[in-house]
C-alpha cells in the first residue's frame, strides 16, 4: 500500500489512531517554541498537516498557514477547522520535484520518518525549499535513543518482578523486530509499521546536509502512560521523548 492510500485509509480515524504530541507533550515545550517564532506579519507552512491539530497553534499566530498533506481524505477533515487564513493543498512530499512559495516559518511534526531513508532526505530538502533565506523551521521526530531507553525500562520493570530476560514475553518487545541492519538503520515497529527513529547526531548530519542549520535539538517529553497501560510509581524521570528540532535556513 503507497502513502498516500495508507494515510487515505485512516482517515476519520486519524485523531484516534495517531499519538497526539500536542496533548502529551508535558512540558508544553512545543507552545513554547512556537509562541517564539510567531509573527502576525509571517506566512507559515504546516508540512504534513494530517487533519489540522496544529492549526489552532498556527492560525493566531502567523498572517497565513499553507498545509500541505498527501492524503485527500485527512485535508477534507483539516478543511472544517474554524480558521479563516488556512489554505491547504495536495501534495506528496516525498516528490522532489515539488515547488513552493517560500514562507518565513514551518512546521512539521513526525511527518519525516518514512522507513525510506532516500524519501526522508527528499522531505527534508523540501523543507528547505519551502523556506524563504532567513526563515525558521520546526521539526518534530521520533527519538530513537528514547526507544531504546524506554525498552530497557520494560526489562527492568520484568527484572523487578522476578522475571529473566528470555521469559520476557516477544510481543512485550516487538517494536524492535526489524532485522539488525534495519534496527542501526533506526528502524522501530510502531503498531507492526516501520517507522524512522533518530539519534541526535544523525540529526546534525542530516540538517546540516538539506543545507539548513540546526539552533537547536530538544526533547518533548511524555509521561509513561503514553508507553505503557498501567507504568509502575517508581518509574520516573527521565522520560521518554520526541526530537524538536529548530533550524534556520
Amino acid at each position: 500500500m503507497n502513502e498516500r492510500a495508507h494515510w487515505n485509509r485512516i482517515g476519520t480515524d486519524y485523531d484516534d489512531e495517531i499519538f497526539d504530541v500536542f496533548r502529551s507533550d508535558r512540558k508544553k515545550i512545543l507552545s513554547k517554541y512556537l509562541r517564539k517564532h510567531a509573527n502576525p506579519k509571517h506566512r507559515a507552512v504546516d508540512f504534513g498537516c494530517g487533519t489540522g491539530k496544529a492549526f489552532s497553534l498556527l492560525s493566531p499566530a502567523f498572517k497565513s498557514v499553507t498545509g500541505f498533506d498527501i492524503s485527500d481524505e485527512l485535508l477534507k477533515v483539516a478543511s472544517k477547522r474554524p480558521f479563516k487564513n488556512i489554505r491547504l493543498n495536495q501534495a506528496d512530499l516525498t516528490r522532489n520535484d515539488l515547488h513552493f512559495e517560500p514562507a518565513d516559518f514551518l512546521f512539521c511534526c513526525n511527518v519525516i520518518m518514512l522507513p525510506h531513508p532516500e524519501m526522508n532526505r527528499v522531505m527534508l530538502g523540501n523543507v528547505n525549499k519551502a523556506l524563504k533565506p532567513g526563515g525558521h523551521a520546526l521539526i518534530v521526530l521520533p527519538s530513537l535513543e528514547s526507544m531504546f531507553y524506554t525498552g530497557w525500562r520494560l526489562i527492568e520493570w520484568y527484572r523487578r518482578e522476578g522475571t529473566a530476560l528470555k521469559d520476557i514475553p516477544a510481543e512485550d518487545l516487538s517494536y524492535f523486530s526489524a532485522s539488525r541492519s534495519q534496527m542501526v538503520d533506526g528502524i522501530i515497529h510502531i503498531d507492526k509499521v516501520a517507522t524512522k527513529h533518530y539519534t541526535e547526531p544523525e540529526l546534525r548530519v542530516l540538517i546540516s546536509e538539506a543545507g539548513l542549520t540546526a539552533l537547536a535539538i530538544d526533547r518533548i517529553e511524555y509521561e509513561w502512560t503514553t508507553e505503557f497501560e498501567e507504568p509502575p510509581e517508581w518509574m520516573k524521570e527521565p522520560y521518554p521523548w520526541d526530537w524538536l528540532i529548530e533550524c534556520q535556513k
